[in-house]
Protein backbone atom coordinates (compact mmCIF):
# COMPACT_ATOMS: atom_id res chain seq x y z
CA UNK A 1 0.00 0.00 0.00
CA UNK A 2 1.16 3.32 -0.83
CA UNK A 3 1.84 6.23 1.61
CA UNK A 4 -0.34 8.51 -0.18
CA UNK A 5 -2.82 6.35 1.14
CA UNK A 6 -2.48 7.32 4.89
CA UNK A 7 -3.91 10.19 6.76
CA UNK A 8 -2.71 12.16 9.07
CA UNK A 9 -3.46 12.51 12.50
CA UNK A 10 -4.72 16.38 11.64
CA UNK A 11 -6.07 15.56 8.47
CA UNK A 12 -8.12 13.13 9.58
CA UNK A 13 -9.12 15.27 13.02
CA UNK A 14 -10.05 17.84 10.01
CA UNK A 15 -12.27 15.46 8.19
CA UNK A 16 -14.48 14.32 11.58
CA UNK A 17 -14.58 18.25 12.44
CA UNK A 18 -16.43 18.58 9.11
CA UNK A 19 -18.58 15.95 9.35
CA UNK A 20 -19.41 17.27 12.77
CA UNK A 21 -20.16 21.29 11.76
CA UNK A 22 -22.22 19.70 8.33
CA UNK A 23 -24.38 17.11 10.01
CA UNK A 24 -27.72 18.97 10.65
CA UNK A 25 -28.39 16.38 13.52
CA UNK A 26 -25.54 17.80 15.38
CA UNK A 27 -26.26 21.67 14.99
CA UNK A 28 -29.09 21.66 17.68
CA UNK A 29 -29.27 18.97 19.91
CA UNK A 30 -31.60 18.37 23.30
CA UNK A 31 -29.40 17.31 25.90
CA UNK A 32 -30.95 15.94 29.13
CA UNK A 33 -28.56 15.53 32.96
CA UNK A 34 -26.53 15.88 36.12
CA UNK A 35 -24.01 18.76 35.88
CA UNK A 36 -20.86 16.75 37.35
CA UNK A 37 -17.22 17.89 37.64
CA UNK A 38 -18.37 21.60 38.35
CA UNK A 39 -16.05 24.64 39.36
CA UNK A 40 -13.96 24.58 36.26
CA UNK A 41 -15.08 28.24 35.66
CA UNK A 42 -12.62 30.95 33.45
CA UNK A 43 -13.92 33.83 33.41
CA UNK A 44 -17.19 34.57 31.89
CA UNK A 45 -17.04 30.86 30.62
CA UNK A 46 -18.58 27.90 32.12
CA UNK A 47 -17.23 24.37 31.80
CA UNK A 48 -18.09 21.39 33.26
CA UNK A 49 -19.31 17.72 32.32
CA UNK A 50 -23.40 16.46 31.86
CA UNK A 51 -23.34 12.36 32.46
CA UNK A 52 -26.21 10.34 31.87
CA UNK A 53 -28.14 9.37 35.80
CA UNK A 54 -29.05 5.90 34.39
CA UNK A 55 -25.48 5.00 33.03
CA UNK A 56 -21.80 6.04 32.48
CA UNK A 57 -22.06 8.19 29.52
CA UNK A 58 -20.31 11.59 29.94
CA UNK A 59 -20.37 14.61 27.31
CA UNK A 60 -18.08 17.78 28.40
CA UNK A 61 -19.95 20.67 27.96
CA UNK A 62 -19.30 24.65 28.27
CA UNK A 63 -21.16 27.74 27.79
CA UNK A 64 -19.68 31.11 26.62
CA UNK A 65 -20.87 34.14 28.62
CA UNK A 66 -22.87 32.27 30.75
CA UNK A 67 -23.96 34.73 33.48
CA UNK A 68 -25.77 36.61 30.93
CA UNK A 69 -27.61 33.44 29.67
CA UNK A 70 -28.49 31.76 32.75
CA UNK A 71 -30.80 33.05 35.64
CA UNK A 72 -30.01 30.65 38.60
CA UNK A 73 -27.24 29.48 39.44
CA UNK A 74 -25.82 26.26 38.08
CA UNK A 75 -24.73 23.43 40.65
CA UNK A 76 -23.24 20.37 41.31
CA UNK A 77 -25.40 17.31 40.95
CA UNK A 78 -28.13 19.57 39.50
CA UNK A 79 -30.54 17.83 36.35
CA UNK A 80 -30.98 19.92 33.91
CA UNK A 81 -32.46 20.50 30.33
CA UNK A 82 -29.79 21.92 27.97
CA UNK A 83 -30.14 23.10 24.30
CA UNK A 84 -26.64 23.22 21.98
CA UNK A 85 -24.59 22.38 19.20
CA UNK A 86 -21.79 19.21 19.04
CA UNK A 87 -18.19 19.77 17.86
CA UNK A 88 -15.02 18.40 17.89
CA UNK A 89 -11.77 20.20 18.84
CA UNK A 90 -9.30 19.55 16.99
CA UNK A 91 -5.97 20.14 18.99
CA UNK A 92 -7.01 16.75 20.93
CA UNK A 93 -9.76 15.21 19.21
CA UNK A 94 -12.31 15.52 21.67
CA UNK A 95 -16.05 16.60 21.35
CA UNK A 96 -18.25 18.35 23.76
CA UNK A 97 -21.33 20.29 23.29
CA UNK A 98 -21.25 24.16 23.36
CA UNK A 99 -24.51 25.02 25.21
CA UNK A 100 -26.94 27.50 23.91
CA UNK A 101 -29.68 27.66 26.74
CA UNK A 102 -29.89 25.41 29.79
CA UNK A 103 -32.39 25.18 32.28
CA UNK A 104 -32.47 23.50 35.71
CA UNK A 105 -35.12 20.15 36.43
CA UNK A 106 -34.54 18.74 39.75
CA UNK A 107 -32.01 17.83 41.73
CA UNK A 108 -29.33 14.57 40.50
CA UNK A 109 -29.81 11.43 42.78
CA UNK A 110 -26.19 11.44 44.35
CA UNK A 111 -26.57 15.20 44.90
CA UNK A 112 -30.23 14.38 46.77
CA UNK A 113 -28.51 12.01 49.00
CA UNK A 114 -25.60 13.93 49.61
CA UNK A 115 -27.81 16.96 51.25
CA UNK A 116 -30.20 14.23 52.55
CA UNK A 117 -27.35 12.78 54.74
CA UNK A 118 -25.73 15.99 55.63
CA UNK A 119 -29.16 16.93 56.79
CA UNK A 120 -29.65 14.16 58.86
CA UNK A 121 -25.96 14.22 60.48
CA UNK A 122 -26.28 18.22 61.05
CA UNK A 123 -28.97 17.55 62.94
CA UNK A 124 -27.54 14.69 64.82
CA UNK A 125 -25.11 17.29 65.80
CA UNK A 126 -22.42 15.44 64.39
CA UNK A 127 -20.52 18.98 62.41
CA UNK A 128 -21.03 20.46 65.97
CA UNK A 129 -18.69 18.15 68.44
CA UNK A 130 -15.60 19.96 69.44
CA UNK A 131 -12.96 19.99 67.39
CA UNK A 132 -9.47 18.63 69.10
CA UNK A 133 -6.50 20.72 68.34
CA UNK A 134 -3.49 20.00 66.19
CA UNK A 135 -0.47 19.06 67.92
CA UNK A 136 2.04 21.97 67.37
CA UNK A 137 5.33 19.95 67.61
CA UNK A 138 4.18 16.24 65.76
CA UNK A 139 6.63 13.29 65.58
CA UNK A 140 4.62 10.87 63.63
CA UNK A 141 2.12 12.00 60.97
CA UNK A 142 -0.08 9.66 59.24
CA UNK A 143 -1.62 9.98 55.78
CA UNK A 144 -4.37 8.25 54.05
CA UNK A 145 -4.49 8.27 50.32
CA UNK A 146 -3.69 6.10 47.27
CA UNK A 147 0.21 5.24 47.40
CA UNK A 148 -0.02 6.05 43.36
CA UNK A 149 -1.49 9.93 43.24
CA UNK A 150 0.63 12.94 43.90
CA UNK A 151 -0.64 13.60 47.49
CA UNK A 152 1.62 11.41 49.09
CA UNK A 153 3.84 13.17 47.52
CA UNK A 154 2.71 16.49 48.15
CA UNK A 155 2.52 16.44 51.91
CA UNK A 156 5.88 14.33 51.87
CA UNK A 157 7.36 17.39 50.45
CA UNK A 158 5.76 19.93 52.44
CA UNK A 159 6.51 17.94 55.74
CA UNK A 160 10.32 17.69 54.57
CA UNK A 161 10.34 21.55 53.93
CA UNK A 162 8.85 22.42 56.76
CA UNK A 163 9.59 20.05 59.99
CA UNK A 164 11.75 17.85 58.81
CA UNK A 165 12.56 15.66 62.23
CA UNK A 166 8.50 14.54 61.85
CA UNK A 167 8.10 11.14 60.42
CA UNK A 168 4.66 10.54 57.80
CA UNK A 169 3.91 7.31 57.12
CA UNK A 170 1.60 6.27 54.38
CA UNK A 171 -1.42 3.95 54.90
CA UNK A 172 -2.24 3.01 51.21
CA UNK A 173 -6.05 3.03 50.61
CA UNK A 174 -8.43 2.61 47.73
CA UNK A 175 -9.96 5.81 47.56
CA UNK A 176 -12.59 5.76 44.65
CA UNK A 177 -15.05 3.46 43.32
CA UNK A 178 -16.59 0.41 45.15
CA UNK A 179 -15.15 -0.20 48.69
CA UNK A 180 -13.34 2.75 48.91
CA UNK A 181 -15.12 4.19 51.73
CA UNK A 182 -14.78 0.88 53.77
CA UNK A 183 -11.11 0.97 52.38
CA UNK A 184 -10.30 4.15 54.44
CA UNK A 185 -12.75 3.33 57.60
CA UNK A 186 -10.55 0.25 58.34
CA UNK A 187 -7.62 2.09 58.02
CA UNK A 188 -8.30 4.94 60.00
CA UNK A 189 -9.94 2.62 62.61
CA UNK A 190 -6.36 0.79 62.38
CA UNK A 191 -4.31 4.26 62.71
CA UNK A 192 -6.51 5.45 65.70
CA UNK A 193 -6.23 1.77 67.99
CA UNK A 194 -2.25 1.94 67.44
CA UNK A 195 -2.14 5.33 69.23
CA UNK A 196 1.46 6.16 68.27
CA UNK A 197 0.36 8.58 65.74
CA UNK A 198 0.08 12.52 66.40
CA UNK A 199 -2.15 13.45 63.58
CA UNK A 200 -4.04 12.03 60.44
CA UNK A 201 -3.92 13.17 56.82
CA UNK A 202 -6.97 11.59 54.64
CA UNK A 203 -7.02 13.28 51.43
CA UNK A 204 -7.29 12.37 47.53
CA UNK A 205 -7.28 14.95 44.54
CA UNK A 206 -10.00 16.26 43.02
CA UNK A 207 -12.99 14.85 40.82
CA UNK A 208 -16.78 14.84 40.11
CA UNK A 209 -18.98 14.00 42.89
CA UNK A 210 -19.00 10.36 41.83
CA UNK A 211 -14.93 10.10 41.96
CA UNK A 212 -15.23 11.74 45.02
CA UNK A 213 -18.23 9.98 46.56
CA UNK A 214 -16.55 7.56 48.86
CA UNK A 215 -15.97 10.40 51.22
CA UNK A 216 -19.46 11.15 51.66
CA UNK A 217 -20.50 7.60 53.07
CA UNK A 218 -22.12 8.01 56.39
CA UNK A 219 -19.83 4.96 58.44
CA UNK A 220 -16.55 6.66 57.10
CA UNK A 221 -18.09 10.29 58.34
CA UNK A 222 -18.79 8.77 62.06
CA UNK A 223 -15.68 6.73 62.35
CA UNK A 224 -14.04 10.74 61.57
CA UNK A 225 -15.86 12.36 63.81
CA UNK A 226 -15.64 9.64 66.94
CA UNK A 227 -11.47 9.20 66.25
CA UNK A 228 -9.31 10.04 69.32
CA UNK A 229 -6.29 11.46 67.10
CA UNK A 230 -7.14 14.59 65.25
CA UNK A 231 -7.87 14.15 61.32
CA UNK A 232 -7.55 16.84 58.52
CA UNK A 233 -9.89 15.88 55.64
CA UNK A 234 -7.95 17.30 52.06
CA UNK A 235 -10.70 15.63 49.81
CA UNK A 236 -10.96 17.44 46.05
CA UNK A 237 -10.33 20.89 45.10
CA UNK A 238 -11.44 23.70 46.88
CA UNK A 239 -14.83 23.94 45.64
CA UNK A 240 -15.36 20.30 46.53
CA UNK A 241 -17.10 19.71 50.12
CA UNK A 242 -17.31 16.38 51.22
CA UNK A 243 -19.55 15.05 54.47
CA UNK A 244 -15.28 13.97 55.51
CA UNK A 245 -14.78 17.93 55.68
CA UNK A 246 -17.58 18.88 57.66
CA UNK A 247 -16.96 16.08 60.65
CA UNK A 248 -12.90 16.47 60.40
CA UNK A 249 -11.13 18.22 62.87
CA UNK A 250 -9.51 20.46 60.37
CA UNK A 251 -10.19 21.02 56.46
CA UNK A 252 -7.84 21.80 54.15
CA UNK A 253 -8.29 22.47 50.36
CA UNK A 254 -4.71 20.74 49.49
CA UNK A 255 -2.36 18.33 50.24
CA UNK A 256 -0.05 20.89 50.52
CA UNK A 257 -2.06 22.66 52.73
CA UNK A 258 -3.14 19.57 54.51
CA UNK A 259 0.65 19.52 55.74
CA UNK A 260 1.19 23.11 56.20
CA UNK A 261 -1.79 22.62 58.95
CA UNK A 262 -0.23 19.16 60.38
CA UNK A 263 2.93 20.98 60.60
CA UNK A 264 1.87 24.53 62.77
CA UNK A 265 5.23 25.43 63.17
CA UNK A 266 8.31 25.27 60.54
CA UNK A 267 12.10 24.37 61.89
CA UNK A 268 13.01 27.93 61.23
CA UNK A 269 10.23 29.47 63.69
CA UNK A 270 11.18 27.14 66.75
CA UNK A 271 14.63 27.88 65.71
CA UNK A 272 13.89 31.70 65.84
CA UNK A 273 11.35 30.90 68.91
CA UNK A 274 14.34 29.65 70.33
CA UNK A 275 16.98 32.42 70.30
CA UNK A 276 14.16 34.81 71.16
CA UNK A 277 13.34 32.59 74.52
CA UNK A 278 17.19 32.63 75.10
CA UNK A 279 17.57 36.37 74.84
CA UNK A 280 14.58 36.94 76.47
CA UNK A 281 15.86 34.46 79.61
CA UNK A 282 19.47 35.91 79.58
CA UNK A 283 17.53 39.65 80.28
CA UNK A 284 15.67 38.13 82.67
CA UNK A 285 18.64 37.05 84.43
CA UNK A 286 20.49 39.82 83.82
CA UNK A 287 17.81 42.33 85.44
CA UNK A 288 17.40 39.52 87.82
CA UNK A 289 20.86 40.27 88.69
CA UNK A 290 21.38 43.62 88.97
CA UNK A 291 18.26 43.95 91.38
CA UNK A 292 19.80 41.63 93.59
CA UNK A 293 22.91 43.34 93.37
CA UNK A 294 20.87 46.65 94.31
CA UNK A 295 19.16 44.76 96.77
CA UNK A 296 23.09 44.03 98.19
CA UNK A 297 23.93 47.27 98.00
CA UNK A 298 21.03 48.69 99.83
CA UNK A 299 21.48 46.27 103.03
CA UNK A 300 25.35 46.75 103.16
CA UNK A 301 24.39 51.01 103.70
CA UNK A 302 21.93 49.63 105.92
CA UNK A 303 22.39 51.49 109.24
CA UNK A 304 23.04 48.27 111.58
CA UNK A 305 25.98 47.33 109.41
CA UNK A 306 27.07 51.02 109.74
CA UNK A 307 26.43 51.06 113.46
CA UNK A 308 25.96 47.70 114.41
CA UNK A 309 26.35 48.69 118.20
CA UNK A 310 22.49 50.54 117.65
CA UNK A 311 20.98 46.81 117.79
CA UNK A 312 21.13 46.64 121.27
CA UNK A 313 20.59 50.01 122.44
CA UNK A 314 16.71 48.82 122.31
CA UNK A 315 17.46 45.50 124.08
CA UNK A 316 19.34 47.22 126.81
CA UNK A 317 16.98 49.48 127.51
CA UNK A 318 14.45 47.43 128.20
CA UNK A 319 16.40 45.54 130.43
CA UNK A 320 17.16 48.72 132.22
CA UNK A 321 13.35 49.47 132.15
CA UNK A 322 12.73 45.74 133.56
CA UNK A 323 15.22 45.77 135.63
CA UNK A 324 14.01 49.02 137.34
CA UNK A 325 10.12 47.59 137.60
CA UNK A 326 11.08 44.59 139.35
CA UNK A 327 12.63 47.01 142.39
CA UNK A 328 9.88 49.23 142.36
CA UNK A 329 7.80 46.38 142.53
CA UNK A 330 9.89 44.47 145.28
CA UNK A 331 9.75 47.72 147.38
CA UNK A 332 6.14 48.25 146.92
CA UNK A 333 5.40 44.94 148.10
CA UNK A 334 7.50 45.33 150.94
CA UNK A 335 5.78 48.76 151.77
CA UNK A 336 2.30 47.26 152.12
CA UNK A 337 4.00 44.75 153.95
CA UNK A 338 4.48 46.94 156.32
CA UNK A 339 1.22 48.77 156.73
CA UNK A 340 -0.28 45.69 156.88
CA UNK A 341 1.81 44.85 159.65
CA UNK A 342 1.44 47.70 161.26
CA UNK A 343 -2.29 48.24 160.34
CA UNK A 344 -2.71 44.91 162.22
CA UNK A 345 -0.64 45.74 165.81
CA UNK A 346 -2.76 49.08 166.02
CA UNK A 347 -5.52 47.07 165.79
CA UNK A 348 -4.45 44.22 167.64
CA UNK A 349 -3.32 46.92 170.43
CA UNK A 350 -7.02 48.73 170.23
CA UNK A 351 -8.25 44.88 170.98
CA UNK A 352 -6.16 44.05 173.14
CA UNK A 353 -7.32 47.58 175.35
CA UNK A 354 -10.83 46.89 174.59
CA UNK A 355 -11.09 43.03 175.82
CA UNK A 356 -8.48 43.72 178.48
CA UNK A 357 -9.74 46.75 180.44
CA UNK A 358 -11.85 44.48 183.03
CA UNK A 359 -9.23 42.52 183.59
CA UNK A 360 -6.45 44.60 184.07
CA UNK A 361 -5.74 44.38 187.16
CA UNK A 362 -5.20 40.68 186.97
CA UNK A 363 -3.69 40.88 183.85
CA UNK A 364 -0.99 43.41 185.63
CA UNK A 365 -0.79 40.59 188.53
CA UNK A 366 -0.31 38.12 185.99
CA UNK A 367 1.91 40.08 183.92
CA UNK A 368 4.16 40.67 187.09
CA UNK A 369 4.37 36.71 187.72
CA UNK A 370 5.12 35.86 184.34
CA UNK A 371 7.50 38.97 183.36
CA UNK A 372 10.19 36.50 185.48
CA UNK A 373 9.33 33.93 182.52
CA UNK A 374 8.55 36.64 179.74
CA UNK A 375 10.45 36.51 176.34
CA UNK A 376 11.22 39.94 176.90
CA UNK A 377 13.13 39.66 179.60
CA UNK A 378 14.80 37.41 177.81
CA UNK A 379 15.46 39.92 175.03
CA UNK A 380 16.64 42.41 177.40
CA UNK A 381 19.38 39.50 178.44
CA UNK A 382 20.46 40.17 174.49
CA UNK A 383 17.97 37.75 173.00
CA UNK A 384 16.09 38.37 169.65
CA UNK A 385 13.23 37.22 168.17
CA UNK A 386 13.67 36.55 163.92
CA UNK A 387 10.19 36.64 161.44
CA UNK A 388 9.85 37.27 158.62
CA UNK A 389 6.79 39.16 156.47
CA UNK A 390 4.55 36.21 157.42
CA UNK A 391 5.88 33.98 160.36
CA UNK A 392 8.63 33.55 163.28
CA UNK A 393 11.42 31.79 162.15
CA UNK A 394 12.63 29.26 164.69
CA UNK A 395 14.64 26.71 162.78
CA UNK A 396 17.65 27.97 160.60
CA UNK A 397 16.18 25.56 157.33
CA UNK A 398 13.60 28.92 157.08
CA UNK A 399 16.35 31.33 156.35
CA UNK A 400 17.41 31.98 153.18
CA UNK A 401 20.52 34.02 151.51
CA UNK A 402 19.38 37.27 150.71
CA UNK A 403 16.30 37.34 152.39
CA UNK A 404 14.89 39.85 154.07
CA UNK A 405 13.77 39.08 157.87
CA UNK A 406 12.91 41.35 160.68
CA UNK A 407 14.57 41.41 164.10
CA UNK A 408 13.11 42.32 167.51
CA UNK A 409 15.17 42.75 170.29
CA UNK A 410 14.01 44.33 173.82
CA UNK A 411 13.69 47.86 173.04
CA UNK A 412 12.55 47.67 169.46
CA UNK A 413 12.93 46.31 165.97
CA UNK A 414 15.19 45.80 162.99
CA UNK A 415 15.29 44.68 159.42
CA UNK A 416 18.85 42.83 157.99
CA UNK A 417 19.53 40.73 154.93
CA UNK A 418 20.61 37.28 155.48
CA UNK A 419 24.31 37.01 154.04
CA UNK A 420 24.81 33.63 155.55
CA UNK A 421 23.11 30.59 157.21
CA UNK A 422 25.03 27.73 159.16
CA UNK A 423 23.27 24.90 161.15
CA UNK A 424 24.88 23.34 164.05
CA UNK A 425 23.66 20.39 166.30
CA UNK A 426 22.91 21.32 169.58
CA UNK A 427 22.95 18.52 172.10
CA UNK A 428 20.44 18.60 175.18
CA UNK A 429 18.00 22.04 176.32
CA UNK A 430 18.73 25.53 176.32
CA UNK A 431 16.71 27.61 179.00
CA UNK A 432 16.06 31.19 177.91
Amino acid sequence: MANNQYLSVSALTAYLKRKFDADPYLAQVYVTGEISNMGRRRGRHLYFSIKDPNGNAVISAAMFSYEKRLKFKPEEGMKINAIGRVQLYEPNGSYSIILEQMSPDGVGELFLAYEQLKKKLKQEGLFDLPKQAIPRFPKKIAVITSPTGAVIEDIARTVQRRYPSAQVVLFPAKVQGAGAAENVTAQILRIDAMAEYDTLIVGRGGGSIEDLWAFNDETLARTIANANLPIISSVGHETDTTLADFVADRRAATPTAAAEIATPLTKQQIQERIYELKIRQINILRRHLAEKEQRIQRIKQHVIFQQPDRLYTGYNQRVDNLSQAIVRAMNQRVTYAQQAVTTMLNRERQLRQQLLKPSQERLHLASAKLDLVSPLKTLSRGYAIVSDQEKIIKSIDDLHVDEDVQVRLADGYAKTTIKLTEKEEIDGNTNI
